[in-house]
């Protein structure tokens, strides 16, 4: 945990007026649900709160109470007493939002990643917790913050979805007991969140696994795992971006992968770089850090410039070389 308290958070909060909340690029379940969970609990102080994100509210997520607040940053710039930024490694991962904030006399930055180095004012960094929804959650609670239904369902979602629906390795009792807690306060129906979260993907998704699973290659004596998608393949199906999400699974479920990789090209000429690891000796973030990515030990990414088949050959170079250091 870094030197910021949650005291001196909720003192911000509680002085301040008009705020700013801000997630990463290709958001997911924890940036998302985190982002709605603070502002509606600032909306509930009378507070003035923008939430913002640079791909705007996804699909797959748009059952979230009050998913409405949020939206894709103004061309306008808006001046802000308090920007915060969750979930998010890399400041320049805030991607389109950073330029929406013409200004804010602080800058709160809560996260839960390992590769975090700390910008901003006041900086709240815990990498033991699964999911920036877990920090929220002890944020609001400790400080006596709004905590409702709509509140509650947004931080139960953020958690599911980070801790693979409380399945990895970071998953503790004390997420159990949160999740326990926000079920019972919340008088959330968990079945059908989880319905909504795991069992209503569009068929495009179904056809996407199946393009991949073509791609499928093995390499390092089966510890080593990758697919890929082209820009053309994803043009054919007609995918969006966060289609994508946690197909990776498949291949680190197979018995022996110790790495499992998910290259997409992208179309200012870079490749993402999903990497997944099942072995604390093979840390994946200190592997995206080389390309200029960051993460998890078990989960990381990177943006990579080059072609698919370039950035594929430097990477599995790489992730091999590791391996064969490893267990």
């Amino acid at each position: 945990m870094s030197n910021t308290t949650f005291e001196q958070i909720g003192q911000v909060l509680r002085e301040h007026q008009h705020f700013a909340i801000l997630s990463h690029v290709r958001p997911d379940g924890d940036a998302l649900g985190s982002q709605l969970a603070l502002a509606l609990s600032l909306e509930q102080l009378g507070k003035q709160v923008r939430v913002w994100n640079e791909d705007g509210m996804l699909e797959k997520y748009s059952f979230l109470p009050h998913a409405d607040l949020l939206t894709k940053p103004p061309a306008t710039a808006e001046d802000f007493d308090v920007a915060i930024a969750l979930d998010t490694a890399i400041q320049n991962r805030l991607g389109t939002t950073v330029a929406a904030v013409r200004s804010a006399k602080i800058w709160i930055n809560i996260d839960h990643h390992l590769s975090n180095p700390g910008y901003g004012d006041l900086v709240i960094l815990d990498p033991s917790a699964p999911a920036t929804g877990e920090i929220i959650f002890d944020l609001i609670k400790s400080q006596g913050l709004p905590l409702n239904h709509d509140i509650a369902e947004n931080l139960y979602a953020a958690i599911s979805t980070d801790t693979g629906s409380f399945q990895y390795p970071k998953t503790s009792g004390r997420t159990f007991e949160i999740a326990a807690e926000l079920v019972r306060d919340g008088d959330l129906d968990v079945g059908k969140i989880s319905q909504q979260l795991y069992e209503n993907y569009p068929r495009r998704r179904l056809e996407l696994l199946r393009e991949l699973l073509r791609t499928m290659r093995f390499t390092a004596g089966d510890r080593v795992a990758t697919f890929s998608l082209s820009l053309k393949t994803a043009a054919k199906l007609g995918v969006l971006p966060e289609d994508n999400e946690g197909l990776i699974d498949h291949l680190r479920a197979v018995r022996g992968v110790i790495v499992a990789v998910f290259f997409e090209e992208l179309t200012e000429g870079k490749v993402r770089v999903s990497m997944r690891s099942k072995d604390e000796a093979v840390d994946v973030c200190a592997i995206c850090q080389k390309f200029g990515g960051g993460g998890h030990s078990l989960a990381a990414g990177a943006r990579i410039r080059g072609s698919l088949a370039e950035v594929e050959e430097k990477v599995l170079e790489e992730i091999r070389e590791v391996v064969k250091r490893g267990p």
